[in-house]
């Protein structure tokens, strides 16, 4: 299944002072249906371009960066907390008029998405998983080590900025890769860009000692999953160091109908296998809005 390269237009608008920056394809269709893309960490909405290429000349693909991330602007003394950034990205979606749309949802992007469907469940027609996780068995023991970080545990800001160096990020990015040939490094050095400017280290570590927030509410959202049963394709690379195969599979026993791809790469999947993945999301989408 393919379709024409979208055109895509890149704009801010201002949410509650935040100045959040969004990539917004232009369909065909003016009344096109809605994929709303949630990034994770370290990146921003860049790491979708080459998805928003692929089907965003059929759907209205919208893709904003949050406080912190990419080229959004958050004023000083914004406090970073997956509420705030999840209340931001709220006030987005009502001022884009987004009243109903499937969610695309990747690693920060699952708590970020998951506090949206519990606020207004009406609003989601399907989701798209990919590395996103909701569940204690999708937890590595390196990303269980992650969610033990508190303000006060010792050389707990250290630990975090170690992952925000250009060497952790790249290892993001490459571990678990089967065909590292494939990796462009313009995204790690583009997400190494942003995390060096000045404020963003400080945001990115009060977001991860934040992240233990997300666990404690997965009870909550397996629990929305089970009561509403969104339409939802999972696509997971699982050599993921952070989210293994184990949290992709957990997502079948509250929606046993969803669609589930196992990909032979790490965290990252659109990267090395986005011509896979593509046709997959566009017949996921064309089923739902049928």
């Amino acid at each position: 299944m393919t379709f024409p390269l979208a055109r895509t237009a890149h704009r801010h608008v201002d949410v509650d002072g935040v100045r959040v920056f969004y990539r917004e394809s232009l369909p065909e269709r003016a009344d096109a249906p809605v994929l709303l893309l949630l990034h994770g960490f370290p990146s921003a909405s860049h790491q979708f371009r080459r998805l928003i290429d692929a089907v965003g000349s059929r759907y209205r693909v919208v893709a904003p960066d949050y406080p912190g991330f990419g080229h959004t602007e958050a004023p000083e003394g914004f406090v970073h907390t997956f509420d705030r950034v999840a209340e931001v990205v709220r006030g987005f979606v009502e001022r884009l008029g987004l009243d109903r749309f499937v969610m695309y949802v990747f690693d920060y992007g699952a708590p970020v998405g998951f506090r949206l469907a519990e606020e207004r469940p009406e609003r989601v027609a399907g989701l798209v998983v990919q590395n996103g996780n909701a569940y204690e068995e999708g937890l590595s023991d390196a990303a269980r080590a992650f969610v033990a970080l508190r303000p006060d545990t010792p050389g707990a800001k250290d630990t975090v900025r170690d992952l925000m160096t250009l060497a952790g990020t790249r290892f993001q990015y490459e571990s678990g890769v089967a065909a590292p040939e494939l990796l462009t490094p313009d995204s790690w050095i583009l997400d190494q860009h942003f995390l060096d400017l000045p404020g963003r280290q400080e945001a990115q570590v009060a977001l991860a000692l934040d992240y233990h927030t997300n666990v404690e509410r997965y009870d909550q959202w397996q629990a929305w999953l089970r009561e509403h049963t969104p339409p939802t394709l999972i696509t997971w690379g699982r050599n993921d160091p952070f989210f293994p195969e184990p949290g992709a599979r957990a997502y079948l026993r509250d929606l046993p109908d969803a669609e589930l791809h196992l990909f032979d790469t790490g965290h990252f999947a659109l990267e090395e296998h986005l011509p896979e993945i593509a046709p997959l999301v566009a017949g996921f989408l064309d089923r739902v809005w049928s």
